[in-house]
């Protein structure tokens, strides 16, 4: 496998900062722990979907082949090559082709409030779950998942908010009561 490219002086390091978003890769072999590092050793921030195991120290990732980083467009261009049968990155298409797909900031930052909540119940379903769309749009008012913001949808007789990342994957939370939610319109 190429090397990252691990000289990132000052100047191209905060541009990159500047620039950076949120994007997805799917990861081949259940490895996102070897990838995590390998990202984390060119000073690239990741997030991978969690829950804790045992003592609490093992992690045990919630969808196996998924893992998020935060880059700059250039560098997000360059990991299909660099993480070559390893990962690739989620793209979405434009006029010019296929670039990487960039997580809008503000549903990046609600997947991971609800991913790193700590409750119990979670379900994760992955991009090929087409029903995670459906159902009143509604934000969090109260709890531990306050501020989240996604839709709603019933699962063995329990109201469940599912939060997506568009084309990627979502999570359903476990149950939050009807006081808690807020519907908004749609966007």
């Amino acid at each position: 496998m190429p090397t990252l490219n691990k000289r990132y002086n000052q100047e191209t390091t905060q541009v990159e900062q500047e620039e950076s978003h949120w994007y997805a890769l799917k990861v081949f072999f259940n490895k996102v722990f070897d990838v995590e590092e390998t990202l984390n050793g060119c000073g690239i921030s990741t997030y991978i979907p969690c829950e804790t195991q045992g003592n609490g120290h093992e992690r045990k990732p919630m969808i196996n082949s998924l893992i998020f980083f935060r880059s700059a467009p250039a560098f997000a261009q360059r990991v299909n090559t660099l993480l070559y049968n390893k990962a690739f990155v989620y793209t979405s298409s434009t006029d010019m082709g296929k670039k990487p797909y960039a997580i809008p900031e503000k549903e990046m930052n609600i997947f991971m409030l609800v991913c790193s909540s700590g409750e119990s119940g979670l379900e994760y379903f992955g991009a090929d779950d087409s029903f995670f769309r459906k159902g009143d749009r509604v934000k969090v008012v109260d709890g531990v998942f306050k501020g989240a913001e996604g839709y709603i949808r019933r699962i063995r007789g329990n109201r469940r908010l599912f939060v997506s990342i568009h084309g990627v994957c979502a999570v359903a939370t476990s149950y939050i009561p009807q006081c808690f939610l807020r519907k908004i319109q749609n966007a």
